[in-house]
């Protein structure tokens, strides 16, 4: 009897556990639906929410860092970093955001650009937080430094730079940093980058903005532009867009 009583009470006890259960729909989530983005026809072509920083045109949506027209040069449905003349930023700001952009790093560049002087520039998201555009497929400098660094701070994950001549890509996810009223750090800016499909950054959290030198530290700011660096080097870019997240 006492046998028949434990196997009796362990079918009770499943019974149980099955009767609590939820049922699957209980998980089920219906609403909010997700809104619905179309995909650009092409990898890298700019999808139905885009915002469009360069269309292969005109340099309408940047401006230098004072203010007033853009003096980079314009051609063959790219632009170029005209030496001399400043960064440009876009006229928009911006907070958290997918950022895409190919660029291209002269061929032939003399032998005496080496290390930071070779196909030198950077994109800066909020004006503030840099991933360094160098050539960076044969030429060694410091690893935070290099091309896809999160300047000064990350090194790159890997090397996936093509050689000089070539188009290359950028994929940037932004999480901005938040700040208290009181202009106390709530949470800091977090970075991922793909290059040329290859993820190089994974949600790198940043110490602040990058710096040249010195260690970086936040300061309260709100929404910033996309920079553009000009660091001498004739670099050129296309294929320019941002979506808002």
């Amino acid at each position: 009897m006492r046998r028949i009583s434990i196997v009796s009470l362990l079918v009770s006890l499943i019974a149980c556990a099955m009767a609590a259960d939820p049922p699957p729909e209980a998980t089920e989530v219906w609403s909010p639906v997700p809104g619905k983005v179309s995909p650009g026809k092409t990898d890298g072509a700019p999808p139905s929410d885009a915002v469009i920083l360069f269309d292969g045109r005109d340099l309408s949506a940047w401006e230098t860092e004072r203010g007033g027209a853009a003096k980079w040069i314009v051609e063959d449905n790219a632009f170029v970093v005209r030496p001399g003349t400043g960064a440009i930023q876009t006229r928009e700001h911006f907070s958290d955001c997918q950022l895409h952009l190919e660029w291209m790093v002269p061929d032939g560049a003399p032998s005496a650009q080496k290390g930071q002087a070779r196909g030198n520039s950077g994109v800066f998201l909020q004006g503030r937080y840099e991933v360094q555009i160098l050539d960076s497929y044969d030429n060694p400098t410091y690893a935070n430094g290099q091309a896809g660094a999160i300047y000064k701070q990350f090194s790159p994950l890997v090397n996936a730079c093509k050689p000089a001549g070539q188009w290359q890509s950028y994929d940037i996810i932004f999480t901005a940093p938040r700040f208290a009223a009181d202009g106390s750090l709530i949470s800091p800016a977090k970075v991922t980058v793909l290059q040329n499909g290859v993820l190089i950054q994974n949600d790198a959290i940043l110490r602040g903005p990058t710096t040249f030198r010195g260690e970086p530290a936040y300061r309260m700011h709100g929404p910033g532009p996309v920079t553009l660096q000009d660091h001498g080097n004739p670099v050129r870019f296309r294929n320019v867009w941002l979506r808002r997240l």
